[in-house]
């Protein structure tokens, strides 16, 4: 018996993150108009998710910055909800990622940064550095910028107060 050619188990799993974008953006529009909000929705796959995100029609125009909220907790919301409509759709858990007006990307940059600064005093002095609390979306891009980095990352605490914590390797 010969097993499927790698493309083929790709294939289903690329349209099933096609289909939670579809949904998704649907639900996001239908959003937009009951906010009476103006935004397009793009649609991606990013690291075997599903990635949308509502950007401005007019670079002047900041109202979608509304959606991200202060410290993005509008946006996390919004990604909670958009979520819970893929699955009631599919009946899957999605792990769709969501961005509004670039918050999210300006928010990845930002992250990076300071990842590499406690990256380089736990080089320099060799001792754990622990970083201010952080949302999983935050902890994940930092755990990514340790692991790049060669070095080890646990999260700490509970929510709301969960951090992570580098470690030499």
């Amino acid at each position: 018996m010969t097993s499927p050619a790698p493309d083929a188990a790709v294939a289903p799993a690329t349209s099933r993150l096609e289909e939670e974008g579809e949904i998704a953006a649907d639900y996001l529009e239908e959003l937009l108009d009951i906010a009476d909000l103006d935004g397009d929705i793009d649609i991606d796959i990013d690291h075997g998710r599903a990635a949308v995100e509502i950007v401005s029609e007019d670079e002047a125009d900041t109202s979608l910055r509304k959606l991200a909220g202060r410290d993005g907790v509008v946006v996390d919301a919004l990604q909670e909800l958009t979520r819970l409509a893929v699955q009631a759709k599919t009946g899957e858990r999605s792990r769709l990622m969501l961005d509004v007006d670039g918050y999210r990307a300006r928010r990845r940059a930002e992250l990076v940064t300071v990842a590499e600064e406690a990256i380089g005093r736990v080089r320099e002095g060799g001792a754990s550095v622990a970083l201010a609390p952080m949302n999983p979306f935050e902890r994940k891009v930092v755990h990514d910028a340790v692991a790049a980095a060669g070095l080890v990352s646990d999260s700490d605490g509970v929510e709301p107060h969960r951090r992570v914590v580098i470690r030499p390797a």
